[in-house]
C-alpha cells in the first residue's frame, strides 16, 4: 500500500511508523481498549494471500498472540486476515530501539547497560520456558523508553520447541547469529544467549564482534575466529565484563552459558560490584533485592517486576518518622534494609528489619486507614512505598500475592501477641 489506510479493522490509523520488505507498521487507536497500538500489516500478493517468507513470518507471530505475557516482551494483542491483507496488532511502545546507544557520544552508563541486558535475559528465559526461541535478537529488535523500560519485539522467525509451527531456516541478522544458526544446526535457547552476548558487546563498545566485507567473510569469522577483546575498544571497563561477554559468545555450546539462570546470576554479581552513584539504584538491583525479601517470597518473577514498577523507593536517615499514629494513610510499605522501632502512645512494641511490612492494614480497608502505631527509623533505611491506587491497578495475580503476604503477616503478629500474653 502506497499510503496509510484510515482504518484497519476496528482500529483508527493515526500514522505510519515504518515500512519494510514484508509490509508496513502503523500507529493506531484502539477505541474499545482506550489505548494506542501498533499494527503490522502484510499485504496479500497477486495470488490472493500471503506467500513464502512473508506467510511464515505472519503465521509465527499469529501463533504467539495471547501466548506471551511478560513485562519485557511486546504483547501481541490481536490477529486478523482480510481480503487484501493480514495484520498483527501489538502493544505500542513509545521510544526507540537500543541501536540508538551504540555511538561513543551516546553510550549508556555501564550499570544501565547491564540493567537492560538483564531485563532482556529475563524476557528470553520466560520465552524459553514457554517453548519459544526468538532467533533474531539484536539491538534493533529491543525497544526502550526514556525510562529504560525494555520490550523485546519482532517474533517473525521465532522457533517453537514443541514443533507446533514450522520455522524459517537461514533467517536472522547475520552479525548477531550464532555459529550453529549459521551452520543450520539444531538450535536451543543457547542461540539466543549468543545473540544477546553480541548485543551486550555492541552496547559496550559501539562495535559488533565480527564484521566482514562479504557475507562469506562474516560467516567464516563467526564460525572460526575469536572476537577482539572488549578492552580493545573500552580499556576503562571494570573486571567481569570481558568474562561474561566472552562466555556468552563461546562457539562451543558446552562452554557457553548453559542456562539463562547462569547468565542472569553473573549479571547480578556484575551489578553488585559496580560502583554506582549514591542516588542510583538500578532496576536490576531492585529486582534482586525484592526477590530476597521475606515478604515477596511467594511472588513469581512477573509479579515481582509488576511490584517493582508500582513501588516508590525512599532512603531515609535515622530519626525519620516513617508513619505516625493517628495520621491517615494511603500506602503500604516494606522495609528493604535498616531498622525501625514500633511504638503506640509512647510504649515500644517491636523492632522492624529488612523484609518487614508496615501499614498493611490498608490492604484490609477501603484504600485508606488511620495509623495505629508510630514507626521511626533507628538506622539508615531503604523503604518501598506502594500507594493504594497503584496496588488496585495491579494484576489479579499480584493482588492475590499481596493479600496472601499481608494475611500471613497478620497471622504472625497475632501469634506473637498471643505468646506475649501467655507469658504474663
Amino acid at each position: 500500500m502506497d499510503s496509510a489506510p484510515q482504518r484497519i479493522g476496528k482500529y483508527e490509523v493515526l500514522q505510519e511508523l515504518g515500512r519494510g520488505s514484508s509490509g508496513a507498521v502503523y500507529l493506531a487507536r484502539d477505541a474499545f481498549g482506550s489505548r494506542d497500538v501498533a499494527i503490522k500489516m502484510f499485504p496479500h500478493g497477486d495470488l490472493g494471500g500471503l506467500q513464502g517468507q512473508q506467510r511464515a513470518q505472519f503465521l509465527n507471530e499469529a501463533a504467539l498472540v495471547g501466548r506471551l505475557s511478560h513485562p519485557h516482551i511486546v504483547q501481541l494483542l490481536d490477529v486478523a486476515v482480510e481480503d487484501a491483507f493480514s495484520y498483527i496488532v501489538m502493544e505500542y511502545v513509545h521510544g526507540r530501539t537500543l541501536a540508538h546507544y551504540t555511538t561513543a557520544d551516546n553510550f549508556l552508563p555501564l550499570e544501565k547497560v547491564v540493567e537492560v541486558i538483564f531485563k532482556v535475559s529475563r524476557a528470553l528465559e520466560y520465552m524459553h520456558r514457554n517453548g519459544v526461541i526468538h532467533r533474531d535478537i539484536k539491538l534493533a529488535n529491543i525497544l526502550v523508553t526514556d525510562a529504560l523500560d525494555i520490550k523485546v519485539s519482532d517474533f517473525g522467525i521465532a522457533m517453537f520447541t514443541d514443533a507446533a509451527r514450522t520455522t524459517l531456516s537461514h533467517a536472522g541478522s547475520p552479525s548477531y547469529m550464532s555459529p550453529e544458526q549459521l551452520l543450520d544446526q539444531p538450535l536451543t535457547h543457547q542461540t539466543d544467549i549468543y545473540s544477546l552476548g553480541v548485543a551486550f558487546y555492541h552496547l559496550l563498545t559501539g562495535h559488533l564482534p565480527f564484521t566482514g566485507s562479504s557475507h562469506a567473510s562474516l560467516v567464516y569469522q563467526i564460525v572460526n575466529l575469536d572476537p577482539p577483546p572488549l578492552l580493545t575498544f573500552r580499556p576503562d571497563l571494570p573486571e567481569g565484563f570481558e568474562e561474561i561477554v566472552s562466555r556468552a559468545l563461546q562457539k562451543d555450546i558446552s562452554v557457553r552459558y548453559q542456562s539463562w539462570v547462569e547468565f542472569g546470576a553473573d549479571l547480578a554479581v556484575l551489578v553488585r560490584d559496580l560502583r554506582m552513584p549514591s542516588d542510583e539504584f538500578s532496576d536490576t538491583r531492585k529486582f534482586h533485592t525484592l526477590r530476597g525479601l521475606s515478604f515477596f517470597r511467594g511472588f513469581r518473577e512477573i509479579e515481582t517486576w509488576e511490584t517493582l514498577r508500582a513501588a516508590r523507593w525512599h532512603r531515609m536517615a535515622p530519626g525519620t518518622v516513617l508513619i505516625r499514629e493517628g495520621d491517615a494513610g494511603d500506602a503500604i510499605y516494606v522495609l528493604v534494609d535498616g531498622e525501625a522501632s514500633v511504638s503506640r502512645a509512647g510504649t515500644p512494641l517491636a523492632t522492624l528489619g529488612a523484609g518487614d511490612c508496615y501499614g498493611e492494614m490498608l490492604y484490609f480497608s477501603n484504600n485508606s486507614s488511620v495509623r495505629s502505631t508510630t514507626i521511626i527509623a533507628t538506622k539508615p533505611v531503604t523503604v518501598i512505598e506502594i500507594k493504594a491506587t497503584a496496588l488496585s491497578a495491579m494484576s489479579d495475580a499480584s493482588q492475590a500475592q499481596f493479600s496472601k503476604a499481608c494475611m500471613q503477616l497478620l497471622i504472625q503478629r497475632l501469634s506473637s501477641a498471643n505468646r506475649m500474653l501467655s507469658q504474663r
